[in-house]
């Protein structure tokens, strides 16, 4: 900062700017509110059918999240701008009062040419007037001014420059659109860069030279700075890709940093944890620089990493991709790359993936596992990633021209989806977690992934009214699913921790998964399970394997059982609405459209039911209170869910959760239905039937019956129908029947689903 300007600022450009950014602001605010309540309101709540739903509704959610990160973004320079202006004036009357209080003593200062200034005398007492007295002053009251001055200079260029940088490292976060960082103020900006720098500078030391004080400072820096996004740029960028890699596997090798090693290896879960959700968080900028560390970063992948250890960049950089939501373009860059040498490696998957297990350095500290295997800490990553996720899964592992040994159905070459390739056909490099049993992490994350490739919501997570209809890609990957474990049930029950997460997916296509099992010929069923987006079409015989197979799980049982019969209470709200249109009407009999939901759930519940037999008294021998457990631990998530809005503009045709769970008659009936549920399973229905096939299937057609006569009954009374003494009857007669023909399908498949659940 020169002297000269901030003697002389004059601050009206800046506070009609912090005025203007107000206006802005304030004008933000209010179309932000506008967005989420009106457009993207009205949006979630309109029934919207084919281009419309798969674009325009996607397209408007968007466009509303735009508006609150603008508004973000013009608070964050608002504020920045505002707190630099008060600085700059504060530091301004600093100066002035300063020449002021030195004037008394005779010295005053003078800008020069270059931008500083002179201290010199106001009056030289050799020059002064004859009986004129001039103060009196010595060169320590010169040196002060002097150096009170530069004070003062200092600050004004350290608020300049810092309030320069920030905006411009807000500004830069975005190639189109807006950032969603948000700063109180430029100190909060600044502070965050200056932080970046100062724990880049540590992590840029050689392992063997980092101390103990080194390894908290960066843990710490790390977890507090994690999610800023000025911060998160500025540290990977500055560390650069190679120094990131070189770090973990300098910190993990005990010949190197063999006293971090012996003295805070209970500490490294924890910087893992929050080096590797800096990096999440530093992906997702735009910057020049951060796209070029991704490029580079993604080019080290195969090459080796460390001195003493022969490992490959894969092999560290997956395990810092556990935490966080990574960009989508980072990840399938990443994943294409990372396949690339899996199939050199494994010779086009002729040859078991050993070798990412030569040598075995731990390089994961969550206890999963040891991290040796890319591919474990790359699904971890997916899962958090939905949309990379479907590509990934989606994309070719081998061309049927390629060189290798995997064969269709006709004995042929086949080709190979990333997907087929790891659920059917990898055997995952064997590894120990921290209780040094085998670890499950491989194919359990990788089922985590599949969850989030499928729904479109990251895994672990319900979906809500934001989530989008199914694209053709995800219900194609939900299509392979079924087939894949139709074709070879223990591809799951040899892995049955996969079942939790193969259960939630298929709780939200039972839309697709009713229509598959009624062998409609006439397409009135699309009337009766009204799709939104694009449909997973499968086969019956398929899906009653996959069903049976999945329904031997407690997790996977409960995730559709409780899913289905929700869906099948909305169906009934749905339907017996007498406000809707006579062209969306199944029926125009009320019975005919009462019976035919019930018979679907009937057949779906009887289907999962046979599985549970065969988990209860088959060779697994499993508990029967773990199925009844499972069931009723689903209460708190969907008690949790009624009233606040998850899909209630989807309408009922997208997932069981789509329905208008927003309050109305459709809350009503869901929560009757969940009520009726867990009394179910309180009562220990299960555990009082035995081990006696007839007694289980008898309690499961009793506790179905009174879940469809609970919803049939309750969706009637909401809207006054004159039949509502009735429904309970139709309702029976429909479950009966679903039952029925389960039992009489899967008895015509008998001898393909013979299977024996491995001990989880």
């Amino acid at each position: 900062m020169k002297f000269e300007a901030l003697r002389s600022a004059q601050f009206e450009a800046l506070d009609h700017a912090v005025s203007d950014w107000t206006k802005v602001v304030g004008n933000l605010e209010k179309l932000e509110g506008e967005a989420r309540d009106g457009l993207r309101g009205k949006a979630n709540k309109a029934n919207w059918a084919g281009v419309n739903a798969m674009v325009s509704r996607q397209f408007i959610g968007k466009t509303a999240g735009e508006f609150t990160d603008a508004h973000t973004q013009a608070t964050s320079i608002r504020n920045i701008l505002r707190d630099a202006r008060d600085e700059l004036k504060t530091f301004q009357k600093e100066l002035k009062d300063t020449l002021e209080r030195y004037q008394g003593k005779n010295i005053t200062v003078v800008a020069t040419a270059d931008g500083g200034f002179t201290v010199t005398k106001i009056v030289h007492p050799d020059r002064a007037a004859p009986g004129t007295e001039v103060p009196e002053n010595t060169p320590d009251d010169t040196t002060a001014l002097r150096d009170e001055i530069q004070a003062v200079l200092n600050k004004a260029t350290e608020t300049d420059d810092s309030a320069s940088r920030v905006l411009k490292a807000l500004v830069d976060q975005t190639d189109h659109g807006f950032s969603g960082a948000a700063y109180a103020d430029r100190d909060t900006g600044a502070n965050a860069l200056k932080e970046a720098d100062r724990l880049a500078g540590i992590a840029r030391k050689k392992p063997e030279d980092l101390t103990s004080e080194d390894f908290k400072a960066l843990s710490a820096g790390l977890k507090k700075y994690s999610g800023d996004e000025l911060f998160a740029e500025r540290f990977a960028t500055a560390v650069g890709p190679k120094g990131t890699l070189e770090l973990w596997a300098g910190l993990n090798d005990p010949h190197r940093a063999t006293d971090l090693w012996q003295n805070h290896r209970d500490d490294y879960d924890e910087l893992q944890k929050n080096l590797s959700l800096t990096l999440a968080t530093a992906t997702q900028s735009d910057t020049r620089a951060m796209a070029q560390w991704k490029d580079d970063m993604i080019g080290l992948g195969d090459q080796q990493v460390g001195r003493t250890m022969s490992v490959s960049g894969f092999q560290v950089m997956s395990n810092l991709m556990r935490f966080g939501n990574f960009d989508d373009r980072f990840l399938t860059g990443y994943g294409t790359a990372l396949m690339e040498s899996e199939r050199e490696r494994t010779s086009n998957g002729k040859h078991d993936a050993i070798g990412w297990q030569q040598p075995s350095p731990q390089f994961n500290h969550t206890g999963t596992d040891g991290g040796v295997d890319p591919l474990v800490g790359f699904m971890k990553a997916l899962s958090a990633s939905p949309e990379a996720a479907t590509e990934f899964f989606s994309g070719t592992f081998l061309e049927k021209g390629d060189d290798h040994d995997f064969k269709d159905s006709k004995g042929k070459a086949a080709e190979l989806s990333n997907f087929d390739y790891l659920f059917e056909e990898r055997n995952w490099p064997g590894d120990t977690d921290a209780k040094g049993k085998e670890s499950i992490a491989g194919r359990n994350y990788m089922a985590h992934a599949l969850e989030a490739a499928t729904t479109g919501h990251p895994a672990g997570q319900m979906p809500s009214q934001d989530t989008p209809p199914h694209t053709a890609e995800q219900a194609a990957l939900m299509e392979r699913l079924v087939a894949s474990v139709s074709e070879d049930p223990k591809r799951l029950t040899d892995h049955m921790y996969m079942a939790d997460s193969v259960g939630q997916i298929a709780s939200e296509y039972l839309p697709d998964i009713n229509r598959a099992t009624a062998n409609d010929q006439e397409g009135s069923i699309s009337k009766l399970f009204p799709t939104v987006g694009a449909e997973a079409q499968m086969e019956h015989k398929e899906v009653t394997r996959f069903l049976v197979t999945v329904g031997q799980s407690p997790e996977g049982f409960a995730a559709i059982k409780v899913g289905q019969d929700i869906y099948m209470g909305q169906l009934m709200d749905y339907h017996l609405d007498p406000d809707l249109p006579r062209e969306n009407r199944y029926s125009s009999n009320p019975q005919n459209t009462v019976q035919a939901i019930a018979e679907r759930t009937g057949v779906v519940d009887g289907t999962l039911s046979i599985g549970l037999q065969e988990a209860i008294i088959g060779p697994a021998g499993a508990s029967a209170k773990d199925f009844g457990d499972s069931v009723a631990q689903q209460k708190n998530v969907w008690a949790g869910l009624i009233g606040t809005g998850i899909g209630a503009g989807a309408s009922v045709a997208a997932t069981p959760l789509a329905g208008a769970l927003i309050g109305g008659s459709a809350a009503a009936v869901t929560s009757v239905v969940l009520e009726h549920i867990f009394q179910q399973s309180e009562t220990d229905a299960l555990q009082n039937a035995g081990h006696e096939a007839g007694v289980i299937w008898e309690a499961g057609i009793e506790g179905t019956a009174g879940t469809v006569q609970t919803a049939a009954i309750k969706a009637a009374g909401e809207h006054g129908a004159e039949y509502k003494d009735e429904v309970a009857n139709w309702a029976l007669t429909g479950v009966n029947a679903g039952y029925t023909a389960a039992s009489a399908h899967v008895d015509r498949m008998a001898s393909e689903l013979t299977t024996e659940i491995q001990p989880s």
